[in-house]
């Protein structure tokens, strides 16, 4: 189903989670520890979930929740029905390499590398091979994320409805077009950052005005948190709810004319140009 078709008769058609579905993570960064925080909030028990990672610096957080952790990646693989290749881009051709060999036509192998597509990584994981690319946010932290996810070409539609029972913790996950895939990682992924550089930016404004830093951290905080929750829940445009602020002559028309003085939107279109394709050419590197 394509970004937006989304209904209530997804519900009905979505598997009921099973309880034993045993889950694997090659990576322990923090997305990774960010969907596993969502799927526990779900059906499955942490004695089913195994995360790997080549130190143990990252896992001691992982075994806080009671899940299983070892240094061996083909460990998590055989110990697992579906499988998230959590790590850095430049990563993914040697780990999917160490693990082909052990990867079956039962297994499903999500992978949430920006810019890895679905060519590579069925490239590389054996022909029967079951592969979703998934592009998860940091937000999934708190089960706030907003996910996009594929399917490859022998991905069949109950993979994509077990990925999306699985998640249903971690936030918005709708299911697009590969195409799609690199601009939500420079709208969504990257967007994060720029959203925190424009909270910042507004709390040095009020600290500007003579207003106490950590007062103006915690409002401009609130204020992006807010403005967010009622962006999403309204299902207004952006556009009818910043005129719904703006009164003539009133303190948020001066305050928008400054910020369109000093090119804000045109450089959060240009950031996300840049950052979507920055993942297309991390795409292009295999």
């Amino acid at each position: 189903m394509e970004l937006g078709a989304r209904d209530t008769s997804q519900i009905e058609t979505e598997p009921v989670m099973d309880s034993q579905l045993r889950v694997g993570f090659i990576g322990a960064g923090n997305m990774a520890f960010g969907i596993a925080k969502g799927i526990l909030s779900g059906k499955v028990a942490a004695s089913s979930v195994t995360v790997s990672a080549p130190s143990s610096r990252n896992l001691s957080r992982f075994q806080e929740m009671g899940v299983a952790v070892t240094h061996s990646n083909v460990d998590v693989v055989c110990r697992s029905d579906l499988v998230f290749v959590a790590v850095k881009p430049h990563l993914v051709p040697p780990v999917l390499s160490e693990i082909s060999g052990h990867v079956t036509e039962k297994h499903v192998v999500v992978s949430v590398a920006a810019g890895v597509t679905l060519e590579t990584l069925e490239e590389l994981l054996p022909r029967d091979a079951s592969v979703i690319r998934l592009m998860p946010n940091l937000p999934c932290l708190l089960q706030e994320g907003a996910l996009l996810y594929c399917r490859g070409s022998r991905a069949k539609t109950e993979d994509g409805a077990l990925l999306r029972a699985l998640l249903r913790g971690c936030g918005l996950l709708e299911e697009g077009a590969e195409a799609w895939m690199d601009v939500h990682t420079g709208l969504s992924g990257s967007g994060v950052a720029f959203v925190y550089l424009f909270a910042e930016a507004l709390a040095e404004g009020a600290l500007k005005m003579g207003m106490p830093s950590s007062l103006a951290h915690s409002m401009a905080a609130q204020t992006v948190l807010g403005a967010g929750r009622l962006l999403r829940d309204s299902g207004k445009h952006p556009a009818q709810l910043r005129s719904e602020v703006c009164t003539p002559g009133g303190t948020t028309i001066f305050g928008l004319h400054a910020l369109e003085q000093g090119g804000v939107r045109a450089a959060a279109m240009a950031a996300v140009q840049s950052a979507t394709e920055r993942a297309q050419e991390l795409g292009r590197r295999k």
